[in-house]
């Protein structure tokens, strides 16, 4: 009983102490960083159309008499 009464407070006092570990996502990051302004900055750019519209090559063929 006493044993299992120390075990018990040990896992309480270590439960209970200061947490110091993080994910990455809350550790800084210099790469993703850069990585989310030059996304941001893409995104307040206008849309520029990457191609031409290509002219029809096929004609349209007449009624034949």
């Amino acid at each position: 009983m006493r044993r299992s009464c120390i075990m018990l407070l040990t896992l309480v006092a270590l439960a209970a102490g200061p947490v110091r570990a993080a994910p990455p996502t809350v550790v800084p990051s210099p790469g993703y960083d850069a990585r989310l302004q030059e996304q941001r900055a893409a995104a307040s750019r206008p849309a520029v159309p990457t191609h031409k519209p290509v002219a029809r090559r096929h004609h349209k063929r007449g009624h034949a008499r």
